[in-house]
């Protein structure tokens, strides 16, 4: 009985969905060298803003006038993200869709 207990207060969200105006993004890993191929010491990271949207909200999916979807590659602000404890490396963020700033896309 005490391990039942022990599991419903240890259980954790299966699926987080963004409301409003909002995309749920994975940020990419931050880079541990230079383009010239400089390895940077452990401490010191080059800051990305670019993420894959994970998933987006009924409010976005529903609208013609943005032009997101689920698993683009954008490019955001992360002043106006939300991280979201949901995995250990925390890389998780609820970003507005007015700070999601471009999308790339194959020609």
């Amino acid at each position: 009985m005490a391990q039942k207990k022990d599991q419903t207060k240890t259980s954790s969200f299966e699926t987080v969905e963004p409301i409003g105006s909002r995309v749920l993004i994975r940020k990419d890993e931050d880079k541990k060298e230079t383009k010239g191929g400089i390895r940077l010491p452990d401490n010191i990271e080059i800051p990305t803003i670019t993420g894959r949207i994970v998933a987006i909200s009924a409010e976005i999916r529903n609208s013609e006038d943005i032009p997101l979807s689920q698993y683009d590659k954008v490019l955001f602000n992360p002043k106006g993200a939300i991280p979201v404890d949901f995995e250990g490396d925390n890389r998780l963020f609820v970003v507005d869709v007015e700070n999601v700033v471009a999308v790339f896309r194959k020609s």
